[in-house]
């Protein structure tokens, strides 16, 4: 242990940025106070993958012809099991308490079956220190059910160990870990069009293939962990274990995951591990009856509470919390196949201010101080640490919105260990622009540097709208656009007005620039793709308990004339499939040459491609010189103003662009906008185009391997989905799927690499 932390005086985050050698002794400090619970935990559980299976040894479990059952409740005198199994009369079912605050009972099986039937109600009851007995969910429960018929029904813990019959069994491995995820966030409750709860075979059945269909290769799936507050979008947490048992059972969700996985999409839970719900009765906050926080899963008084949020913080430094959250993870990614998480909340994690009413402006000391809970930071850094253990190929994004600096660095280089952070500034600019400015108002800089403004070498998920910006109150970026025109100006068999085609230009180039621009991936909340009108409203009394605004509106995408269909949601198809043939977000080749204040012009390389994106309103530019590194010929792959997206089809698809050499080669100065080479282009106004070079000596293979390839670039064709087999990137499917239904298939000429 001594060498160990002896050789983290000099950690490899200092070599990527020096400034942060100025605060070695708090990087010193975390990276040991880690190292030693990490060695603590190798010695007295035999280390972090033995830790992390509390699932098998805590709650309720079959062992060698006994069900056995654990809880770690300190607080308790007294504690007994509880169920339908024995008529809720614990008088026989007492349990005994260990030296560390764990109560545990066996109970044998009866005639060759356990006594605690499958699908049976139990709950664990205890007297605490003021004499009183109180019931509660088993705080590992797996399932938890509650009465839909009675309003304000309390939850009850269910025993889920079904029969081998009953049991699902995986059929399809892990997809392989994607260059650059895109991401289908969705809600999985809200995912059907009729008002009502959906539930996970019907999500799996119903809009995996849509999802697959506009080729993203990721889902991140919201709301899985069980919350009895419906409208709490699954953010309020009451049993960490159990799958919402609104949308089906576990057996259920795994045909959801697997079904994903049969579709070559990779799939991401939401986890919430930074507050629980402050429920008693049907949560884990339950457990707290006035102990001492070495005692609790969380802090005592207000550093236990948080305010704007009405729940409970977790006390990270304590060893059973350390084995309830890491098991949590370890639970649904071995049990349920998911291939990594979003982790909610980073930002209150971090500090012990949590983010409330403080602005960051960029300044080291606001990161690195004694307002930074290393509890927490050691905690991230154990999970990612285990995470990548178990699955190297884990994808594991952090919501927040301070901008930490090594938050996605290894851990072992000094970081915390993420892959990913969310981009999170770039909507806010997005909905500041269009409810704040005028169009002729937009500054082209101030985009450029919101969607630039990251740490070098640590990857973001670019978004430009989620789940959070279209909850009750605001609205979809689309319906910012467009609003109430939307009811009555969508139909392709009627002229647009003029706020129908402002709305649709915007709605592409908004979304088209977050992701070519934004990060190193790309996120789309379920719906948005094709312009969702409205607003997420979850039932509650407010609204007369309506589900009108918690669903999805599918048949206004699965309508043939309806612009939702064949302009928005076609453009998005096109543009995931653009970059699926040609990985732009995993490109390190990032380069804005022009931000044009007066244009309204921003062009920018991004990998092998040239992007071109003309924000004016009307002004439309004729041999628009755009500054390239290679010389050659360009030519389009993605037109925003193709008629094929609603667009006037301006921009010409058979024109060749050659380059022109700009200065003295290796003098950047003597260059066009510091660029080698130039091409001019048509740039209509309110239009994104996105060009590639053309590789002569592959010209005539590319035009004969169009068709047969499946890979997407210049040409634009509608395919009728009416059987076969249809090719999405590397994955193939089938009609009987009902994978190749969805929307518009696009075919592509090859890029240079497939030429052979």
């Amino acid at each position: 242990m001594v060498t160990v932390v002896e050789e983290v005086d000099h950690l490899p985050i200092y070599d990527l940025d020096p400034k942060l050698e100025e605060f070695k002794d708090h990087f010193n400090y975390r990276i040991k106070r880690y190292l030693e619970q990490k060695c603590l935990i190798e010695k007295h559980e035999g280390g972090l993958e033995e830790f992390s299976k509390g699932y098998l040894k805590f709650g309720i479990n079959t062992v060698d012809g006994a069900t056995i059952y654990r809880e770690w409740a300190p607080a308790a005198q007294e504690a007994q099991l509880i169920g339908e199994f024995n008529n809720w009369n614990g008088a026989k079912h007492k349990m005994e308490k260990d030296k560390f605050g764990i109560w545990s009972i066996k109970i044998s099986h009866v005639n060759g079956k356990p006594a605690i039937p499958h699908n049976s109600k139990v709950k664990f009851r205890f007297r605490h220190g003021g004499g009183a007995w109180v019931d509660r969910i088993p705080a590992w429960i797996r399932y938890a059910t509650f009465d839909a018929s009675k309003f304000g029904a309390p939850y009850d813990g269910v025993h889920w160990d079904p029969p081998a019959c009953e049991r699902y069994v995986f059929k399809h491995p892990r997809p392989p870990k994607p260059d650059a995820p895109r991401i289908y966030e969705a809600h999985v409750g809200m995912s059907g069009e009729e008002p009502e709860v959906s539930t996970y075979r019907e999500f799996a059945d119903n809009v995996l293939p849509r999802i697959r269909a506009n080729n993203y290769n990721t889902v991140q799936l919201m709301a899985i962990m069980e919350h009895s507050y419906y409208a709490s979008f699954g953010y309020h947490v009451t049993n960490f274990f159990a799958v919402s048992s609104r949308s089906g059972t576990p057996e259920d969700l795994k045909y959801l995951v697997d079904k994903a996985h049969s579709l070559g999409l990779r799939v991401l839970m939401d986890v919430v591990h930074s507050h629980a719900s402050n429920n008693v009765t049907d949560g884990l906050n339950g457990y707290d009856v006035g102990q001492n926080t070495h005692e609790s899963y969380f802090h005592t008084g207000d550093r236990g509470y948080h305010k704007l949020w009405d729940s409970r913080l977790f006390n990270y430094a304590n060893w059973e919390v350390l084995r309830f959250l890491l098991s949590n993870l370890r639970y649904w990614m071995d049990e349920f196949m998911f291939d990594g998480f979003r982790f909610d909340g980073v930002t209150s994690m971090l500090y012990h201010h949590h983010g409330i009413n403080k602005g960051f402006t960029g300044n080291y000391k606001e990161y690195f101080s004694l307002d930074t809970d290393v509890d927490a930071i050691v905690y991230m850094m154990l999970a990612n640490h285990l995470m990548h253990k178990l699955l190297p190929e884990a994808t594991i994004v952090a919501e927040d919105v301070s901008g930490m600096p090594v938050l996605c660095r290894p851990v072992d280089e000094g970081g915390v260990g993420f892959d990913f952070r969310l981009a999170m500034a770039i909507p806010d600019r997005w909905i500041d622009y269009l409810k704040n400015k005028e169009d002729r108002k937009w500054s082209m800089g101030e985009i450029v540097q919101t969607l630039t403004n990251r740490r070098y070498t640590e990857k973001c998920i670019a978004y430009a709208e989620s789940h959070d910006q279209s909850i009750v109150g605001d609205k979809t970026i689309a319906f910012l656009l467009m609003d109430k025109e939307m009811y009555t100006g969508m139909s392709d068999l009627q002229p647009a007005s003029p706020t129908i085609n402002r709305g649709i230009a915007l709605q592409k180039m908004i979304h088209f620039i977050t992701m070519a621009l934004g990060g190193d991936g790309y996120l789309n909340f379920m719906g948005n793709e094709f312009g969702h009108p409205e607003w997420i409203d979850f039932p509650r009394e407010g609204n007369n308990w309506s589900y009108d605004k918690c669903r999805r509106q599918w048949s206004l995408v699965d309508t043939d004339h309806l612009r939702y269909k064949v302009y928005m949601n076609a453009f998005d198809q096109a543009m995931n499939a653009l970059e699926e043939e040609f990985s732009f977000l995993s490109s390190s080749k990032q380069i804005v040459s022009d931000m044009n204040e007066k244009d309204k012009v921003i062009v920018f390389e991004r990998g092998d491609l040239v992007f071109v994106f003309n924000f004016h309103p009307n002004k439309t530019y004729k041999s628009y010189k755009v500054g390239c590194d290679l010389p050659g010929k360009y030519r389009v792959a993605l037109d925003s103003d193709a008629l094929v997206f609603g667009g006037h089809g301006r921009v010409g698809h058979d024109v060749d662009h050659f380059t022109s050499p700009e200065g003295m080669p290796g003098v950047p100065e003597t260059n066009f906008n510091n660029r080698p080479n130039s091409f001019k282009v048509l740039s209509p106004p309110r239009t994104c185009v996105a060009y590639y070079r053309v590789d002569e000596d592959c010209e005539e293979l590319r035009r004969e391997g169009a068709v047969a390839s499946g890979k997407i670039v210049t040409e634009y064709i509608d395919v009728e989905a009416t059987g076969g087999e249809t090719i999405y990137g590397g994955w193939k499917g089938s009609e009987k799927e009902d994978c190749g239904k969805k929307g518009m298939k696009f075919v592509f000429r090859s890029s240079d690499e497939d030429c052979k």
